[in-house]
């Protein structure tokens, strides 16, 4: 099955492997009976349906949570029951996924005007000359 995560971008769910350890935090009597919190792990080299600059910006925006083994992992525990925190995970995972989507603006160096160069170099002067009437006087 396929899970949408932007109008042209899918990604497997071969791609995902989830598993649920008991979490700390409230939960009341279930907090040591069940296991609510949610290890997911997306394998990012592995994933085919991703293009590669998308793989290559993901990798930087995951930082610590990209794995050795090329494994990005989310934990979630936010919420009390399994389903939330899965849903949680798993949402959190798209939104860093289409955030990696957008490509970084190209930057193009500017050069300054030469209106702007002259109101510096006057600026300078204006400033120098106040300084230069400071000093002491000689009589």
């Amino acid at each position: 099955m396929l899970i949408r995560v932007t109008r042209n971008l899918q990604i497997s769910e071969t791609d995902l492997e989830e598993s649920f350890i008991a979490a700390s935090g409230p939960g009341g009597q279930n907090v040591n009976k069940v296991a609510t919190a949610v290890h997911l792990r997306f394998l990012l080299e592995k994933c085919e349906t991703l293009p590669e600059p998308v793989k290559a910006r993901l990798r930087v925006l995951a930082g610590r949570r990209l794995g050795q083994d090329g494994a990005l992992t989310i934990f979630a525990d936010r919420f009390r029951t399994q389903t939330r925190n899965r849903e949680d995970a798993r949402e959190r995972l798209l939104e860093l996924i289409r955030e990696a989507t957008v490509a970084p603006k190209p930057h193009r160096p500017t050069k300054p005007t030469k209106g702007s160069k002259t109101r510096r170099l006057e600026a300078k002067t204006r400033r120098g000359d106040i300084k230069r009437l400071r000093g002491s006087k000689d009589f």
